[in-house]
Parts: C-alpha cells; structure tokens; sequence
C-alpha cells in the first residue's frame, strides 16, 4: 500500500492499541480523535499525532480512517454528513465497531455518495491482540477497496478472511460473539451449578477440558469465573449488545433461538445490576452461589 495517513476515531481499548500497533508498523498515523478530549490528546502526544478537535479534521488529515465506536447509534452520529462525511471524496473508511449489518450496510452506501468507500472489518479478538496485531478480522465490502488495504490489515491481524459485501462480515461477526456468548454463560452455570454441589471447581474445570465441555471459552474464562477476577478485555455490557444484534437477525430471518435468547438476557441482568463493564465472565456471578447480592 502507497504511504497512506492514516486517523483513527473512537479510542478505547481496542481503537487505542490498532493505532499503537499501526505507528510500530511504520503506518503515519496522522490524526486521532475521541468523544473524551484527554484520551485523545494523551494518544496524540505518544504517537507524534494531531488530536482532532472534530471529526471533520479527521477527514481533513488523513487518507484512511480507521473506527472503533460502541454502538448502532456511535457509528449513525459519526457517519453523518456533516460529520466524517465532510469533504471526504477518496477516502477510505475502515469500521471494525460491532453493530449491525444493516448500519454497515447504511455507512457503506452513505461513504460512496460522498465520494469515499467504507469496509466493514469486524474483529474477533480482545485488547491483547490489538496490541500485537493478532486480530482475527472478518472484512466485506468492495473487494478492490480491500486489495488496496490490505497491507494495513494484515499488519492488525493474523488470520485475515473476506466475506463478502457489505453486512456480510457483521454477520458472521454476530454469529460468532453469538456462540461465544452462549458458551460463557453454559460455562458458567456448569462450574456454578458444580460450586452449589460442593464440587471441586478446579477439577470440574480439569475434567470439562479433557471431555466434550472443553471449549475456547474453558481457556480464556474458566478460571477467571472461579476466582472472580473479571478485569474487562470483553464486556458483559457488549456481550449483551453483541447478544441482542444476533438474535434481532434471528427473528428478521425467522430462526428461534431459545439458548441465545436466554443468554442475551443474562447479559441484560449484570447490566441492571451495574456490572456491565466487567467481563463477559462476571456472568458468573448470577450462578456461583452467594454471590449474586454481593
């Protein structure tokens, strides 16, 4: 890919470490921006980048802009037309926010009339793999807009797959935070149902890896789930997002989808309580006894 600038809008967790990723990569990350003014400034000031003061200064000072926004409404608010849209004739949008097809598809026809393209490149990954460019990506779009980025991607990610046109990759990006979440939450009421008998959970733990329970999420939650560390890399405020987004498929599509429908509202719960910025794995504590009042 020519020498691009490259911005970057939404600076969270995830959006902050692309951007550090994409610096040590040789990128020229010229212009960051964030709703909060000291994230960005403090990220401007370790990258040697401007920190926006709006988003159409973004558009103004860079030829790719990569974001990072929470939700259906974030990525609606930026992409307005007096927003990033501004002037932005030749640019390339990179969104890797997991919200819905549909707004992928809405933001991907918006960019074209002003002049830009947008891909869509979801990421099924957490903050450690943003750091060390091990992201997983699932990307739609135009598949030439692709070809042109693809050395930036590649640089984010170590498995780097296509889908298809736009919505197509939040899709399988929905699908997949679908079956994980089901699986976290299975997880859960398994080791707590396990903690209700008396069980030892760090055998039960032991004996789920060696037989048909062992899963990914075994690895990544299971102790965390015993030991009620819940420091967020995933957050149970978006696993209910996440949740919600498959199921509003499901039912377009016509599909039950009962585990999933049940998972989503566990996820709901932990918000209603106020925990919703801990882990996915804080799931947990509605099922391990004595815990949930704490």
């Amino acid at each position: 890919m020519d020498e691009k600038r490259i911005g970057v809008v939404g600076l969270g967790r995830m959006g902050a470490n692309m951007a550090r990723r994409m610096k040590e990569c040789g990128h020229t990350v010229s212009v960051v921006f964030d709703v909060v003014p000291e994230l960005a400034a403090e990220l401007a000031g370790e990258l040697g980048a401007t920190a926006a003061g709006s988003l159409g200064e973004v558009t103004a000072a860079a030829d790719v802009i990569v974001t990072v926004v929470t939700d259906d409404a974030a990525m609606r608010s930026i992409f307005a037309a007096d927003q990033l849209l501004a002037d932005a004739g030749g640019r390339v949008f990179i969104n890797c926010a997991t919200v819905s097809p549909a707004v992928h598809e809405e933001v991907a026809l918006a960019c074209e009339k002003a002049g830009a393209r947008a891909l869509e490149a979801c990421m099924a990954s957490s903050i450690t793999q943003a750091r060390e460019g091990t992201l997983y990506l699932m990307v739609a779009g135009e598949r030439g807009v692709f070809d042109q980025v693809e050395p930036l991607l590649q640089d984010l990610s170590k498995s780097l797959r296509f889908i298809g046109p736009a919505g197509t990759a939040a899709q399988v990006k929905a699908l997949v935070n679908m079956v994980m979440n089901i699986n976290t939450a299975g997880l859960a009421e398994g080791l707590g149902l396990g903690a209700a008998l008396g069980l030892d959970t760090e055998v039960l733990k032991e004996v789920f890896s060696q037989t048909g329970a062992n899963s990914r999420v075994l690895e990544t939650d299971g102790d965390d789930m015993i030991a009620r560390d819940h420091e967020c890399y995933f957050s149970a405020a978006h696993a209910a997002k996440d949740s919600g987004i498959a199921n509003a498929l499901a039912a377009g599509a016509g599909v039950g989808v009962p585990l999933s429908a049940a998972t989503e509202a566990q996820y709901r719960k932990l918000v209603e309580l106020g925990r919703g910025e801990l882990d996915k794995s804080a799931v947990a504590e509605l099922t391990f006894p004595g815990r949930r009042d704490d």
